[in-house]
């Protein structure tokens, strides 16, 4: 007996074999068949060399992050092979280069395995060359679990027909076929019981089956084409920058630094076709200032880095809020102090973010969870910024970011811009008085203007200024000034959505959490619930201003709640401590670089339950 439809596989090899592309068209394929997929990657900050490996996960059923165990591995040399042979499932298999490799049973140390050796390099120099190894290897994989080799030719001409040309396109679906048709007719059981025999059989329009045999004979996984879903399959970060697009922003400013690198080019990509200004600067200090000025100047405006940069831009930071000036930025996290791991993926940069830059001033910062987040959240960061005049940060890290997943498409749902105080040419021009820039207001939030509107002229500056913008050093401007901008996050903490609850309202045990983790605790859930543990999740998505009240309740209501981050001092707890009083005693943690699998989580809250 086969499983359908669950499935978990993994390439493994250096930078330069393809990787990424071959597990992102695996992944499109399955999707394009009707299959939710999730993809994720984790590679060395080296442009060549080290050891990349990306798993895509795919389930009929949803699923928000990859699995710890493997259907299927693809090794690409001898070192994935050690690394990763032992996550393999009893009844999953390797595929592996066996004109390379010569491995065996006591190579890999297991009994409960199928080895496969194919000819990856010869195959794809028959095709036309040894850049195709890794669409020989998804050939293989195709044809040991019996899929569709068609949707997988579909997405060969999707991936390289308008860039490469039709020669090109041909000779990857030449690959592709290779490597399926090596696989079916040796390790494929056919219709006549000839062992190892396979029949080969064209069909009018262009798909190869096998001719009453078994896929991967031995082998215990097996995909099938589903209805398809209309889902749309893209990373959060691209996910990112279409929040942004549709949020109308105008102009992007960054310097390039992983995770939050692809941001940038995504805007890039799309900077003519949505009549954009994209920048890329020579440091983080220049990008988050030209952000400035274009808001100051009228247009909704952004910037993205990683920890280091916006250790760069604090200054800035500081200075968007003391001219009120609306301002969006992406901090995408990776752990460690200074350059730290800039491949890899952690939490470690929430209390920075809480209070980067000098003195106090208001900010809100959003931690999204997964991809549909990243859009919406990115909408509404937008949204706030303008409103409240104050800069709103969206803290990611490369684990959500660079991680891909098949999701609905967002459609509008609601969606809206909302520019806040805006004042029309004519009121201005009209309001037979003098422009007040920083209008002390009941909400914290002043009528703004911007530069050539008529009647409204005014002075912004950096130091601390009267409600003409004049700079001022009294006790009672100071006061005041201060007071007026704290009631902005007063007001905005009115509208701001309380934390959402997954889950049974009564549980065991409940989950509290911020930002990437989401994924592997929803699939988490799932595996306690087959163990008859109840858990529900409260994720808290807008960290300031925090929602102390909801989740006050929430720890007072639960049976026992758990704290989930990837941080060692569980930064959540101590926001917990310092807003609601409490204290939670129970942790999941993690800082090793890697993001949670969703097993570890499992058997850690397993463990707290059982003890």
């Amino acid at each position: 007996m086969k499983v359908v439809n669950d499935f978990s596989w993994k390439i493994a090899g250096v930078a330069g074999d393809g990787i990424l592309n071959a597990g992102l068209m695996l992944a499109r394929c399955c999707m394009r068949g009707g299959l939710n997929v999730f993809a994720s990657a984790e590679y060395p900050s080296l442009i060549r060399g080290g050891h990349n490996h990306l798993d895509v996960r795919v389930s009929e059923k949803p699923t928000y992050s990859h699995t710890k165990h493997l259907s299927l591995l693809v090794a690409l040399n001898m070192d994935s092979v050690r690394k990763h042979a032992k996550k393999l499932l009893p009844g999953g298999g390797i595929i592996y280069d066996g004109d390379q490799l010569k491995l065996m049973e006591q190579d890999v140390g297991r009994s409960d395995i199928k080895l496969y050796p194919v000819p990856l390099l010869a195959l794809a120099e028959q095709a036309g060359g040894k850049i195709m190894r890794n669409v020989v290897a998804m050939g293989a994989t195709i044809g040991l679990t019996g899929f569709d080799i068609e949707l997988f030719n579909e997405i060969l001409r999707f991936n390289f027909g308008g860039k490469k040309g039709e020669a090109v396109v041909q000779a990857n679906i030449l690959a592709a076929r290779f490597g399926c048709d090596y696989i079916r007719e040796h390790y494929c059981r056919s219709g006549d019981d000839k062992p190892g025999g396979y029949k080969s059989v064209d069909n009018i329009d262009g798909r190869y089956s096998i001719d009453g045999g078994h896929p991967g004979d031995g082998f215990g996984f097996r995909l099938e084409r589903r209805e398809g879903n209309g889902h749309i399959f893209l990373s959060g970060n691209e996910a990112i920058v279409a929040g942004a697009i549709k949020a109308g922003c105008k102009f992007f400013a960054a310097y390039p630094m992983t995770p939050a690198s692809s941001i940038l080019h995504g805007m890039a990509a799309n900077e003519k076709a949505f009549d954009m200004v994209v920048k890329h600067t020579e440091d983080e200090i220049a990008a988050i200032n030209m952000a400035i000025g274009a808001s100051f100047a009228g247009v909704r405006a952004m910037t993205a880095t990683s920890g280091g940069g916006f250790a760069l831009m604090a200054e800035g930071f500081g200075l968007a809020a003391q001219t009120e000036t609306p301002i969006v930025v992406v901090e995408a996290q990776r752990p460690g102090p200074a350059t730290g791991m800039a491949t890899h993926s952690g939490q470690g940069d929430l209390r920075f973010v809480l209070h980067a830059s000098t003195d106090e001033f208001p900010r809100i910062v959003i931690a999204p969870g997964d991809v549909t987040d990243c859009f919406f959240k990115t909408v509404h960061a937008f949204n706030l910024a303008e409103k409240y005049q104050l800069p709103v940060v969206v803290m990611t890290d490369k684990y959500l970011g660079e991680s891909y997943a098949s999701v609905e498409e967002f459609g509008h749902r609601g969606l809206k811009m909302e520019r806040g105080k805006f004042i029309p040419d004519g009121e201005l021009a009209n309001n037979g008085h003098e422009y007040r820039r920083y209008k002390i207001t009941e909400d914290g939030v002043s009528p703004r203007a911007v530069p050539g509107q008529k009647g409204g002229m005014h002075t912004a500056s950096s130091y601390e200024h009267d409600e003409e913008g004049f700079e001022r050093e009294e006790e009672e401007t100071r006061i005041a000034m201060h007071h007026k901008r704290f009631r902005k996050l007063e007001t905005a903490s009115k509208e701001i959505p309380e934390p959402e609850i997954y889950g049974p309202a009564k549980a065991d045990v409940t989950i509290l959490s911020w930002g990437s983790p989401k994924g592997p605790i929803k699939e988490a859930m799932k595996l306690l619930q087959k163990d008859g543990i109840a858990a529900n999740y409260l994720q808290i998505m807008y960290l300031s201003p925090f929602p102390a009240k909801k989740v006050a309740e929430t720890i007072k209501k639960a049976k026992r709640c758990v704290i989930v981050e990837s941080n060692m001092t569980s930064m959540l707890n101590s926001l917990v401590r310092e807003h609601c009083l409490l204290d939670v005693r129970d942790k999941v943690l993690r800082y090793d670089g890697r993001p949670f699998n969703p097993e570890d989580i499992y058997q850690s809250i397993k463990a707290m339950v059982a003890g």
